[in-house]
C-alpha cells in the first residue's frame, strides 16, 4: 500500500496534534529513552532515585498458550530488579479494575522462571494514565494495594497499582507532567526531556520520517482488518469460492486460505 501526497498531508496534520496522552504518539516518546522513562516512573512513583536500567515499548507478553495476549505501552525494569508497566489509556473502558488485575498478573507469569522460588516473583508497578479522573476525587494519583481485611495489615505481595489522574494541574512535579503529556507542542512543556523528545518527533526531518511511517502502518493495520472482517464475513455465508472472496475482500488467496481456517473452514 504505498502513500499518496494527500495521505502524506493528512499524516503530518495528525501528527501535529497528537499529545504524550495519546499512545501511539507516548510508545515513540519512550522508544530508545530510558532517561525519559526514568524521569515519569520517579514523578509517579515517588521515588527520586529510581534507576531505570532498560525500558522496551510495544512489549508483547504471550507467555501462556491459549490466553489472552497483551502488549505493553512501556516496560521497564529498575536498577533493584522492579518491573513498571507504563500504560495510556484515553478511555475509560481501558482503566477497568479487570484490565488493571490482568496486567498485574501477566507481569507475574512473565517474571517467574520454571523452578524458581514464589519469593523471588519481583515487586511490580502496572500504572494506567487516564486522560480523564477515573475516580472523580480530584486527586492526582489513586495507588491500590491488597490489604488483609481481618488484620487491616498490608498483604505485602509485591504488587501495585496506580491510576494517575491525567486531568490533574496541581502545583507539583505530578501536575506539571500531566500538563506535559496533554500538550500538543514542545515550547509549551515544563520539563526539558518531555519536550525535546516532542520536538523531535515534530520537527526534526528523521523523527517526523518515523512518525509518519508508524501513522502510515496503523493506516494500513486498520485497512486490513476491514478487508478481514470482509473476508470472515464472506466465509461465514459459504457461497462463495476463496477467489470469489479474495477479489471482494482485495486479500491474497493465501491470506483467504488462512483466514478460513480461523473459522474452521476446510
Amino acid at each position: 500500500m504505498t502513500v499518496t501526497d494527500k495521505q502524506h498531508q493528512e499524516d503530518l496534520q495528525r501528527l501535529s496534534k497528537l499529545r504524550p496522552i495519546d499512545d501511539d504518539f507516548m510508545r515513540c516518546m519512550f522508544k530508545d529513552n530510558i532517561p525519559l522513562a526514568e524521569l515519569v516512573l520517579r514523578i509517579i512513583t515517588g521515588k527520586d532515585d529510581l534507576i531505570i536500567t532498560e525500558c522496551e515499548t510495544q512489549k508483547d507478553m504471550k507467555r501462556l498458550a491459549g490466553a489472552r495476549s497483551i502488549c505493553l505501552d512501556a516496560y521497564g525494569t529498575d536498577s533493584n530488579g522492579k518491573r513498571y508497566d507504563l500504560e495510556i489509556q484515553r478511555q475509560d473502558k481501558g482503566a477497568d479494575p479487570h484490565r488493571a488485575r490482568y496486567h498485574s498478573s501477566v507481569l507475574d507469569v512473565e517474571n517467574l522462571h520454571s523452578g524458581q522460588e514464589f519469593r523471588e516473583l519481583p515487586e511490580t508497578y502496572t500504572i494506567f494514565i487516564t486522560e480523564k479522573d477515573f475516580y472523580n476525587k480530584g486527586e492526582s494519583v489513586y495507588l491500590v494495594e491488597r490489604i488483609n481485611i481481618t488484620t487491616g495489615n498490608p498483604f505485602e505481595d509485591g504488587e501495585h497499582i496506580i491510576y494517575v489522574n491525567g486531568e490533574y494541574r496541581g502545583d507539583s512535579d505530578i501536575g506539571r507532567l500531566m500538563h506535559d503529556f496533554n500538550c500538543t507542542k514542545a515550547d509549551d512543556m515544563n520539563f526539558d526531556l518531555m519536550a525535546d523528545r516532542t520536538r523531535y518527533l515534530k520537527e526534526n526531518s528523521k523523527g517526523v520520517e518515523e512518525m509518519c511511517q508508524i501513522l502510515e502502518d496503523m493506516r494500513n493495520e486498520t485497512i486490513l482488518k476491514e478487508r478481514r472482517k470482509i473476508a470472515g464475513s464472506l466465509l461465514k455465508i459459504g457461497k462463495l469460492s476463496y477467489q470469489e472472496i479474495a477479489e471482494c475482500s482485495q486479500l491474497s488467496l493465501e491470506q483467504i486460505k488462512v483466514l478460513s481456517k480461523e473459522f474452521g473452514n476446510k
